[in-house]
């Protein structure tokens, strides 16, 4: 009783129970010979009958449980993508100027805000001298 619950899962052990108590609710035969008495105890139970088959193990059924393939190939490429900090920075401040430069062209700033902040800048830079 104890092997078969280390072998399977709460969650397989589940899935094997209920399917085993759809088989002998639908008349399937009993794997097991289980007394008249033991069956009314169990209130003919299709449930508490795939239990007692299930621990005793006479269930032929057998549980897959596929492994993740982990291939080298995609490892490989994964660590290949990594870049250091200071290339994503470096390329960060090439876009950053790309935008300041083509500001104009793109609609962010009109021409009316390039010379007020210029003339801020201006008027700022002489109060601190």
């Amino acid at each position: 009783m104890a092997e078969q619950q280390q072998e399977f899962t709460r969650f397989e052990t589940a899935r094997i129970l209920g399917a085993r108590a759809l088989q002998v609710s639908m008349d399937a035969p009993l794997l097991l010979k289980i007394s008249d008495e033991d069956l009314r105890a169990m209130r003919y139970d299709a449930l508490k009958i795939a239990q007692k088959e299930f621990f005793s193990g006479v269930l032929p059924i057998s549980v897959r449980r596929p492994m993740p393939r982990k291939t080298g190939d995609k490892l490989h490429a994964i660590r290949d993508d990594r870049v250091d900090d200071e290339k994503i920075l470096e390329k960060e401040k090439e876009i950053e100027q790309e935008i300041q430069e083509n500001a104009e062209e793109m609609g962010l700033v009109n021409e009316n805000e390039l010379e007020e902040t210029t003339g801020e800048e201006d008027a700022a830079a002489s109060e601190a001298a």
